[in-house]
C-alpha cells in the first residue's frame, strides 16, 4: 500500500511537472505575435498569459474526461507505472525540442506517452482504437483548419480595411492585439491544461480513488497553479521561432493570428477535443501569410515543425516503452 501512494503522488507531481513544462513550452502560443508586433512588453505579457492561462483551465473538464477515457478501454488494466512512464516520455520530449526551439505538441507527445506505456506493458489491444482515433484526427485537422480559416480572416479583414494606410492599420491593430492575445492566452489554459487533469483523473480512477472520470477540484487548481507558474516562466526560446521566423507579422496579421487561433481552440474545447495550441498558432500564422504573400511565409521553417508533428508521437511512445521497462525492471 505504501508503494501504491507513492506511486499515485509520482503521477500527480509528474502531471503537475508536464503542466509547467507545457506553460513554458507553450508560452509562445499566446503572446508571441504581440511581443513581435511590440503591442506588449515581454513581462507585462508574460502576467497576463499565465493569469489568464490559469483562468481559462478553470473552466470545463470536457478535454480531460477525453484524454483520460478515450486512450484505453479499461483504465483497471493501467497500473500507475505505466502513467509514469507516459508522463516521463512525454516531459523529456517537450524539453528536448524546446532546448532545440521546435515548436513542437505537448499533446501530441503525451498521446504518445500513453500509447507506448500502455503498448509495452499489456499490450495494443488495451488501448481505445476509436477514442485514439479520434484524437489523432482532432490534432491532426486542428492545424489544417487554423491554417484556411486564418486565410480567410487575413483576407477579410484586408478587404474591410483596405482604404486604410499601413501606418494607421498598424497603430488600431496593436491596441486591440491585447484583446486578441487575451482571448488566445484563455483559450490555451481552457484545452491545454486539462490533459493533465485527465491524466490524474485517469490515474486515480485505475487505483480505485475515484469512481468516474470527474475531476476533482483539488486536480483542476493544481494543474491550472502549474500551467500559470510554467508560463510565468516564459518560453523564449519558442517565442523567437513563432513570433517572427515563419512570418514577419505587423500588428493586424498579429490581431488576425491570435484571433483566429482562439476560436479554433475554443470550438475544440467546445466539442471536448484535444488540439495542440502550437500547431494550431502555427497553422494560422501560415495562413495569415498566405494571404499576404505566399512567398513571404518561411516554409523552411514550416517543413521543420511538420517533421516535429509527424514524429512526435513515435519518438514519445518509444521513449515512454524504454523507460515502463526500466521501471519495471527496477
Amino acid at each position: 500500500m505504501p508503494e501504491h501512494w507513492l506511486l499515485i503522488w509520482a503521477v500527480v507531481l509528474l502531471a503537475v511537472l508536464f503542466d509547467y513544462v507545457n506553460g513554458f513550452h507553450d508560452t509562445a502560443n499566446a503572446i508571441a505575435t504581440s511581443v513581435s508586433t511590440r503591442a506588449i512588453s515581454p513581462r507585462k505579457a508574460i502576467i497576463m498569459a499565465a493569469t489568464l492561462n490559469f483562468a481559462g483551465a478553470m473552466i470545463s473538464t470536457g478535454v480531460a474526461k477525453t484524454i483520460g477515457g478515450d486512450l484505453v478501454l479499461n483504465p483497471s488494466q493501467i497500473n500507475l507505472e505505466v502513467i509514469v512512464a507516459a508522463l516521463i516520455g512525454s516531459i523529456i520530449w517537450n524539453i528536448t525540442t524546446w532546448y532545440y526551439r521546435i515548436p513542437s505538441s505537448s499533446s501530441h507527445s503525451l498521446v504518445g506517452g500513453v500509447i507506448g506505456a500502455v503498448s509495452i506493458s499489456v499490450g495494443p489491444a488495451a488501448l481505445d482504437a476509436y477514442g485514439i482515433g479520434k484524437i489523432v484526427l482532432s490534432l491532426i485537422l486542428s492545424p489544417i483548419v487554423a491554417l484556411a480559416t486564418g486565410y480567410f480572416v487575413m483576407i477579410g479583414l484586408l478587404w474591410i480595411f483596405r482604404n486604410f494606410s499601413p501606418l494607421y492599420l498598424n497603430r488600431r491593430f496593436r491596441k486591440m492585439q491585447l484583446i486578441s492575445a487575451s482571448l488566445m492566452a484563455f483559450s490555451h489554459g481552457s484545452n491545454d491544461a486539462q490533459k493533465a487533469m485527465g491524466i490524474i483523473a485517469l490515474a486515480l480512477l485505475s487505483g480505485g480513488y475515484i469512481d468516474t472520470m470527474e475531476i476533482p477540484i483539488w486536480v483542476k487548481i493544481a494543474c491550472a497553479t502549474s500551467m500559470a507558474l510554467g508560463t510565468s516562466a516564459g518560453g523564449w526560446r519558442i517565442i523567437s521561432t513563432m513570433g517572427s521566423k515563419i512570418f514577419k507579422m505587423e500588428s493586424i496579421n498579429g490581431f488576425a493570428a491570435d484571433l483566429n487561433s482562439s476560436i479554433v481552440i475554443f470550438t475544440a474545447t467546445f466539442l471536448h477535443l484535444p488540439v495542440s495550441t502550437t500547431h494550431v498558432v502555427s497553422g494560422s500564422i501560415m495562413g495569415i501569410g498566405s494571404a499576404e504573400r505566399v512567398r513571404a511565409v518561411h516554409w523552411g521553417v514550416a517543413r521543420s515543425m511538420l517533421v516535429a508533428w509527424v514524429i512526435t508521437i513515435p519518438i514519445s511512445a518509444a521513449m515512454a516503452a524504454v523507460i515502463y521497462l526500466i521501471i519495471n525492471a527496477l
